[in-house]
C-alpha cells in the first residue's frame, strides 16, 4: 500500500480507536463505583488492586483516547491500547473459560450478568479488531491529520533500495 493510503488508513484507525476508547472511558468516569465492580468481577486481580484499577482505567482510556484522536503521540497511545485490548481479551477469554458470566464493563456497568457467555465471542471479536487497529498505529509511519505532524519534524520519504 502507498504511504498516502497508509496515513489515510492510520486516520480511519485513529478516529475509529480513539473513538471507542473515549466513549468507553466516559461512560465509566462518573460512576467509579460500577469501575470498581467491573474490574472486582474478573475475579483475577488481587483484592489492593481491584480499586485503583477501577478509579484509574476510565481515565487512562480517556487520555488514550483522545491522544489517538488527535493524533499527539500516536505511537505511544497505539502501544498503551494495545496493551489494554490484549488484557481486556485475556480477561473475557478468562471468565468464559471459567465459566463466570458476567457483563464485560466495557462500556459501563459491569458484574454478574446471566446469560452473557454468548456475548463472549462478539466482545472478544471487537477487542480483537481494535487490537488490529492499535497495532496498525504502532507501525504506521504517520497519519493524516495528526497533531504529531506539527509536533516531530516531517519524516523522510522511503525510497526503494534504501
Amino acid at each position: 500500500m502507498e504511504g498516502r493510503a497508509h496515513a489515510w488508513v492510520g486516520l480511519l484507525a485513529r478516529l475509529v480507536t480513539g473513538g471507542v476508547w473515549i466513549v468507553a472511558g466516559a461512560l465509566k468516569v462518573t460512576d467509579p463505583a460500577s469501575s470498581i465492580a467491573a474490574v472486582r468481577a474478573y475475579e483475577l486481580l488481587p483484592g489492593s488492586l481491584v480499586e485503583p484499577v477501577g478509579y484509574s482505567l476510565p481515565a487512562v482510556e480517556l487520555v488514550v483516547g483522545l491522544a489517538l484522536v488527535v493524533g499527539a503521540f500516536t505511537r505511544g497511545a497505539a502501544v498503551i491500547s494495545a496493551l489494554l485490548f490484549v488484557a481486556f481479551i485475556i480477561g473475557i477469554a478468562s471468565v468464559w473459560a471459567r465459566g463466570i458470566e458476567i457483563s464485560c464493563g466495557c462500556f459501563g456497568g459491569g458484574g454478574a450478568k446471566p446469560g452473557a457467555s454468548s456475548s463472549y465471542p462478539w466482545e472478544i471479536a471487537r477487542d480483537v479488531a481494535l487490537l488490529a487497529a492499535s497495532g496498525y498505529l504502532v507501525l504506521c509511519r504517520r497519519t493524516r491529520l495528526a497533531i504529531d505532524n506539527l509536533l516531530f519534524r516531517p519524516l523522510k520519504p522511503i525510497t526503494q533500495g534504501s
